[in-house]
């Protein structure tokens, strides 16, 4: 049975706001909440996200070595699952323990998700001839971030700090049962139409570890606003629920942000597009710091939700052209590279604003980091100059060698 283009792109949604956008930033709109009511300190908060991050790298990494081709439903099914789970269990506990296995658990699984739920709707979505849709799909962790953002202050309300987990658990379960029903892989009822992409001004396969190297750069320097973002909204602003306000901001530009970026690294080339995504991304990290008010927190995060998917859309797209052989795995090692990033960047940021008792060195240095990713991937650029025949043959003399 063959399901329409939008369904399974539906499906597809629904599993990134599940895992990513709900199992995985769930965290930071209730982050404040729990160091209010229990008192731990911002590097404690800090080693809880660097956990899910070490999770999440090692499933992307699973996910990059391991053939998953076959088992993509079951597997995605048995990820969302696990990540509803250790969501709302989150609520149930208040051993610091059982909350590092959990976020560890719960990054294992939103990397097999995102892997897997990229996998199979790219390929539909290709094999239809519906490429232009992948924008769309990526606006599930958008949505998710704005559901964390909509229900934590009304379940914080009723239910306190615990009530947010359990009811966004509760949330993302009833998500699951549409991607039950919409998302399933018939890999034998879809034409193979690989050799019919065009890969026109696509760098050399040589050019990989630069673009490698400035997405394990994003992947720290980003993070760093997206674990604390809303901790530091609430030192500035008079409530907890105008912080959680900035968080929604977050998400509700990251909605539309991967099929903007789309159009425009169709219009301007999908490296330019890259680099211009991350210096924007840079520039908002860093101003809170230098602009202390709240329109420049809201600025900051419309800039931050605007890029961070859509720099994620772009690299992936970049690194999918340069070598569509294996999906599954290409996909697997660019977020296992990312991950690394991740993992660190927390830890960092944790340590530095528990010495300095302010985020302003962690935010600075966060985006300086992802300034220096942009750097590197400016050469590039040249790439995108030469027609489409030169670079096909630079990638058969690459491959040769």
């Amino acid at each position: 049975m063959k399901k329409q283009p939008f369904l399974f792109l539906i499906g597809g949604i629904f599993s990134l706001m599940i895992a990513m956008g709900i199992g995985r930033f769930t965290y930071t709109p209730v982050l404040p909440l729990m160091q209010n009511a229990i008192g731990f300190s911002d590097a404690m908060a800090g080693y809880l996200a660097t956990s899910n991050y070490a999770g999440y790298l090692v499933g992307a990494f699973i996910t990059s070595v391991v053939p998953l081709n076959n088992n993509r439903t079951f597997l995605l099914r048995l990820s969302l699952i696990i990540s509803i789970s250790t969501t709302a269990i989150m609520g149930l506990s208040h051993s610091f323990i059982f909350w590092f296995i959990l976020r560890f658990l719960s990054g294992v699984a939103s990397a097999f998700v995102f892997v897997l739920a990229s996998s199979i709707v790219l390929d539909k979505l290709a094999a239809r001839n519906k490429t232009n849709w992948s924008g769309f799909f990526y606006s599930g962790v958008g949505f998710g971030i704005f559901t964390t953002g909509l229900f934590t202050p009304a379940l914080n309300r009723f239910f306190q700090w615990e009530g947010v987990w359990v009811g966004l658990g509760i949330v993302a379960a009833i998500l699951t049962l549409f991607v039950w029903i919409l998302l399933v892989d018939y890999p034998n009822s879809i034409e193979k139409t690989n050799n019919q992409v065009v890969r026109n001004q696509v760098p050399p396969a040589k050019w990989l570890p630069w673009l490698v190297a400035a997405y394990g750069l994003e992947g720290l320097g980003y993070i760093v606003t997206g674990t604390f973002i809303v901790s530091f909204a609430e030192k500035m602003l008079p409530t907890s629920s105008a912080a959680t306000f900035i968080w929604m901001i977050v998400g509700l530009a990251a909605i539309p942000s991967c099929a903007i970026w789309s159009l425009i690294g169709k219009r301007w080339g999908l490296i330019k597009s890259l680099i211009f995504a991350m210096v924007l991304q840079s520039l908002g990290i860093a101003l809170p710091v230098m602009w202390m008010s709240a329109t420049s927190l809201m600025i900051s995060a419309a800039l931050f939700g605007a890029t961070f998917m859509g720099i994620t859309t772009l690299a992936t797209t970049i690194a999918r052209q340069m070598n569509l052989s294996n999906t599954s795995r290409l996909i697997g090692y660019m977020t296992a590279i990312y991950a690394i990033g991740q993992m660190i960047g927390p830890t960092i940021a944790g340590l530095l604003s528990s010495v300095t008792h302010s985020f302003n060195s962690a935010l600075i240095g966060a985006a300086a980091v992802v300034f220096l990713g942009a750097c590197l991937i400016m050469n590039g650029i040249k790439f995108e100059k030469k027609t489409a025949q030169e670079v096909e043959w630079e990638n058969v003399q690459s491959n040769s060698n």
